[in-house]
């Protein structure tokens, strides 16, 4: 064993620095690989997040059992190696599973998303909940009260440096085999350096080697071509890359290019039917339109389509620079004409801040299956629209399938974008082509389409008059009256009823009723709730309000700053800079009165720690109970760049306190409860996980679209007002 406590804790800290830096890459990176497999919306995404989190607080659960360990460096040398080789593994197995598990080319429903994403998940993260808890115990072997403190703050220092390596730098560059290399080979010099440290100089050396393998098999073999290839099998991948919005993949068939990010196709060369209805739908109405503004689609030959009328400009907004390259690359002619202005940025940013006016807007972007793209659905941004309008302008978009009938949840998705465009236009033609059309003006509005097209002598290959016929008769029409005429909630930037209505629609192509498997997780759920005291009940509400309010500002700073990527990832950085740094000053606050207090006074059942832990939780409460009415009158900033760079800077200084009372909690929770064991730590760090999980799956999949963001901030208010109260007047034993 290593003599010297100092090096000791060094040594641990280190090993828990880089697991802080291996689990935030691997989220990322596995994240973004669930989403291809699993076609993700925000339901795969909170449904991941919250399995992440729940098996890491298994895993912690699991590491009370450390304090029995007799030899827990070596155990702690070997969930590094695990830490490492697992992440590369995953993204080898989630590859070969989507298609050797489930039929080609079906979509996969939520049950088995969540057992498959469980499957996946669990080696990981049970692993790496244990070695945080490992750490703790280690280090209370030492004597280091404070070694709970100290280990999130590691944690938390780890998982900054990974996010922004990850975010700001590696993923322009590398793979996920090439990226998932680097924290690897930082937990396997981890696990050299607790082996040689301890003077196991064979297994050191072996690790040493291993590393040199991993390196080598990375840097010569294509593990990704040859791992991409499994989920594109009859498909020859021509293209593939990574960007800050996802993993990219083109692939051409019979002279057919399609365009897939994550798992989603976005637009193929012969997708005639989509890019007809999206420009004539909207130009018919409009022929002799000169401006016209077009967000999203533009590759798939949108523009070119559009310049077949009068029209002197076309400015096609794009936010994601990579699919713009491989458009240039592979469809070339779809934007070479000089009257076709690529900008590229936010579409919903654009909007706000252009002064200029169009005769017709076409918004050609995906239904609203995440909060990001119900951005562009909402009354808030139908108003933005209206002011970018000329006189008697028109705006198109289409919204959902229509093939002959018309569900409930479709109903209500299509009532809702109509009660949502009610709220600024005056007049509305819902049109029942391949998808559901709107289109809406101040000005008049026509069915006689194919007349209107054919007038203008326009050449279409499809949308014409046999066409029109078969699409646009009078029974189809009015089922989507009917359809549109149900009652429904406005869709608004801060109550994303849309994404709520989308989500059910998607739900309900699948065989979702409650059974074993949700009855038993709920009731465990359940039994966790109950059997939570003391300052675990803090925890849990702390990390409840970390994850959803957290969401909450994400949201918010999507809505007015537009989804600009670096910004984005700046404000997840800093929250987990927050975390850090609110461990960080607890730990020195417990270091400084050490020094200043005897024993006795440390231990007392109600001190200072127990009276900070409870002010901490009011502390969060006040903060979700201000933040619905802070928000608010950000957006009232107006778009002007200062007045831009104001909102960004002040929703990072929210995310950062609001992160720092967060990490405070910890170190003071643990001193609170501190009995010189790693069961504490284990119990804690649970709780913490536990909520933290169930905020992320409840406020993106649920709580936000039904509650709305004063409905979360409210509820996530109560929840810490509760934990402050149980720290505060019972017993604090766990």
């Amino acid at each position: 064993m290593i003599a010297n406590p100092a090096d000791l804790r060094r040594l641990v800290l280190f090993a828990v620095g880089a697991l802080g830096v291996s689990c935030v890459m691997t989220q990322l990176a596995l994240l973004r690989e669930l989403l291809g497999a699993f076609s993700g919306n925000e339901m795969v995404l909170g449904i991941t997040l919250g399995l992440w989190l729940l098996l890491m607080g298994i895993g912690t659960t699991l590491g009370r059992t450390a304090d029995r360990l007799k030899n827990p460096l070596a155990v702690l040398f070997l969930a590094q190696i695990l830490v490492a080789l697992l992440p590369l593994a995953q993204v080898l197995a989630l590859r070969g599973w989507r298609n050797a598990i489930f039929i080609r080319g079906a979509e996969v429903g939520v049950a088995d998303t969540v057992f498959s994403t469980f499957v996946l998940l669990l080696p990981y993260c049970v692993v790496a909940g244990y070695a945080l808890t490992l750490a703790c115990s280690i280090l209370n072997r030492r004597d280091d009260r404070s070694g709970a403190g100290r280990v999130y703050a590691a944690d938390s220092l780890g998982s900054v440096a990974g996010g922004v390596v990850f975010s700001f730098v590696l993923i322009r560059f590398l793979d996920h085999f090439a990226l998932l290399t680097v924290p690897a080979m930082l937990n396997l010099l981890a696990a050299a350096g607790i082996s040689f440290a301890s003077n196991r100089k064979l297994p050191a050396g072996l690790t040493l080697a291993l590393a040199t393998s991993v390196l080598t098999v990375v840097w010569l073999a294509d593990l990704d071509g040859f791992s991409t290839g499994w989920l594109f099998q009859k498909q020859h991948v021509v293209e593939r890359a990574n960007s800050p919005y996802g993993k990219l993949v083109v692939t051409e068939s019979d002279g057919q290019f399609d365009f897939i990010e994550n798992g989603i196709p976005l637009t193929s060369t012969r997708d005639d039917q989509h890019v007809e209805e999206a420009v004539h739908y909207a130009l018919a109405q409009r022929p002799e339109a000169r401006k016209v503004l077009l967000i999203g689609g533009g590759i798939s030959g949108t523009g070119r389509e559009i310049l077949k009328y009068s029209v002197s400009e076309v400015d096609y907004v794009e936010l994601d620079p990579l699919l713009l390259a491989l458009g240039r690359k592979y469809l070339s002619d779809n934007l070479a004409d000089s009257r076709i202005r690529v900008i590229n940025t936010d579409g919903r940013l654009f909007v706000k801040r252009t002064g200029d006016k169009y005769d017709t807007v076409i918004v050609d972007v995906p239904d609203p299956s995440t909060a990001q793209l119900n951005r562009f659905y909402t009354a808030e941004f139908f108003a933005e629209i209206k002011q970018a309008l000329a006189a008697d302008g028109v705006l198109s978009f289409s919204l959902g399938h229509y093939e002959n009938y018309v569900s409930p949840e479709l109903a209500r998705l299509l009532a809702s974008a109509r009660r949502s465009l009610q709220t600024s236009f005056t007049n509305i033609l819902v049109l029942p082509g391949g998808r559901v059309f709107f289109l809406v003006s101040d000005g008049p509005l026509f069915t006689n389409i194919a007349a209107r097209v054919e007038q203008r002598q326009v050449q279409t290959r499809l949308v014409n008059g046999h066409y029109l016929d078969a699409m646009l008769t009078a029974d189809r029409l009015a089922d989507i009256q009917r359809a549109v005429a149900q009652p429904a909630a406005v869709n608004r930037d801060f109550s994303p009823m849309l994404y709520f209505y989308h989500l059910r629609h998607w739900l309900s192509q699948f065989n979702t009723g409650f059974g074993f498997w949700q009855a038993a997780l709920l009731v465990g759920f359940g039994i966790y709730l109950a059997r939570l005291r003391g300052a675990a009940v803090v925890l849990f509400a702390s990390g409840f309000a970390g994850s959803a309010l957290e969401f909450v500002l994400l949201l918010a700073f999507q809505v007015l700053c537009g989804s600009v990527y670096h910004q984005v990832g700046v404000i997840v950085t800093v929250f987990m800079a927050g975390l850090a740094l609110g461990a960080l000053l607890a730990n020195r606050s417990r270091r400084r009165e050490e020094a200043e207090t005897d024993e006795s006074a440390l231990r007392a059942p109600h001190s200072a720690a127990s009276r900070r832990l409870a002010f901490l939780a009011i502390a969060i409460a006040g903060f979700a109970v201000l933040l619905p009415f802070l928000l608010p009158w950000l957006n009232r900033m107006g778009g002007s760049a200062w007045s831009l760079l104001a909102v960004k800077g002040i929703i990072a200084l929210l995310t950062l306190g609001l992160a720092a009372l967060v990490g405070l909690q910890f170190p003071l929770a643990n001193r609170l409860e501190d009995k010189g064991s790693g069961v504490v730590a284990s119990r804690l760090y649970t709780a913490d996980f536990v909520g933290a999980a169930l905020g992320a799956l409840l406020a993106s999949t649920w709580l936000i679209p039904v509650l709305g963001v004063t409905g979360v901030c409210l509820l996530t208010a109560g929840l810490n007002l509760m934990g402050g109260a149980v720290v505060q007047f019972r017993k604090t034993a766990i």
